[in-house]
C-alpha cells in the first residue's frame, strides 16, 4: 500500500472563542495547537520548548534563500524515489514543542523512513532533515530551536544565516550535534541523504547554475545509486 502523503492541513477555525495567542506566552503543546487553529488565517506562530514565538513577516532575502533551497531540494527528490519535501509542515517535538520549518525532507515511511503523522495530519515524529532560514546567528534558531531539534532526535539541521552570509549544517552521532565541514572541493555533504551535496557560497549568493551543478555531481555518485537502490527495494 503507498505510504500516506505528508502535507498540513489549515484547519484554524476564527470562530472558537479562545483566547488569542501572544508572543511569550507559555503554553502545553495541545493548548498551543487549539488556540493557534483559532488564529486568523495568515497567522504564523511556532512552540518552542513551551514558548510561542510569533516571527515577523518575512522580507525578500528570506525569501529568496527560501526558495533556492525549494530548488535544490527539488531536484533532489525528483531524482532520488521515496524521499519526499514537506516545505512549512506543522511538526510536534514532544509535549512543549510545535514548529513549522521553511523546509523539510523526509524519507517515506513505507520505505524506512522515520516520520509519522497523527490525527491531524501533522509530523508526530521528527524528520530526517529540517532546514531553517534565519537572521543571524543570534537568533533563536540556532539556540532554542536548535536545542529542540537535537532533544528530539532530529537527524541533520541546516540554517541559512541571511545577514552573516553562511551555512551552517549539523547531523547526529552519539554525542548529538555535530556540525558538517565542507569536503575539499567546498561542498557539504549530507550523511543522511547520500548524494545531497550543496554549494554553500552558491546557495549564499543564490546562483542556481552552481547549485544544479554541485548537486548533478552528487546525484552521480555511487552512494547515491546505492541508496535509490535501498529504496527502491524496501518499496511496498
Amino acid at each position: 500500500m503507498a505510504s500516506a502523503l505528508f502535507w498540513s492541513v489549515d484547519d484554524r477555525s476564527p470562530s472558537d472563542p479562545l483566547p488569542p495567542l501572544e508572543q511569550g506566552q507559555h503554553l502545553d503543546r495541545e493548548t498551543f495547537h487549539e488556540r493557534y487553529c483559532a488564529m486568523p488565517p495568515g497567522t504564523h506562530a511556532e512552540l518552542i520548548q513551551g514558548k510561542v514565538y510569533m516571527p515577523s513577516p518575512l522580507y525578500s532575502p528570506h525569501s529568496l534563500s527560501d526558495g533556492t533551497l525549494v530548488v535544490w531540494l527539488g531536484l533532489y527528490v525528483a531524482a532520488t524515489p521515496g524521499t519526499r519535501p514537506l516545505p512549512g509542515i506543522s511538526t510536534c517535538l514532544g509535549e512543549d514543542g510545535e514548529v513549522q520549518p521553511d523546509q523539510t525532507l523526509v524519507i517515506e515511511p513505507a520505505r524506512g523512513g522515520q516520520v509519522r503523522e497523527d490525527e491531524r495530519k501533522r509530523l508526530a515524529v521528527p524528520p530526517e532533515l529540517v532546514v531553517e532560514v534565519a537572521s543571524s546567528s543570534e537568533s533563536y534558531d540556532l539556540h532554542e530551536k536548535y536545542d529542540m531539534y537535537e532533544r528530539s532526535q532530529v537527524r541533520e539541521y541546516l540554517v541559512v544565516l541571511v545577514l552573516e552570509k553562511a551555512v551552517r549544517w549539523f547531523t547526529r552521532t552519539e554525542a548529538g550535534f555535530t556540525e558538517l565541514q565542507p569536503e575539499p572541493d567546498g561542498l557539504l555533504r549530507s550523511r543522511v541523504f547520500p548524494g545531497l551535496w550543496l554549494d554553500p557560497d552558491a546557495l549564499i549568493r543564490h546562483d542556481i547554475q552552481l547549485i544544479k551543478l554541485a548537486l548533478d555531481r552528487g546525484l552521480a555518485s555511487a552512494e547515491h545509486e546505492e541508496f535509490v537502490q535501498r529504496l527502491q527495494a524496501a518499496a511496498p
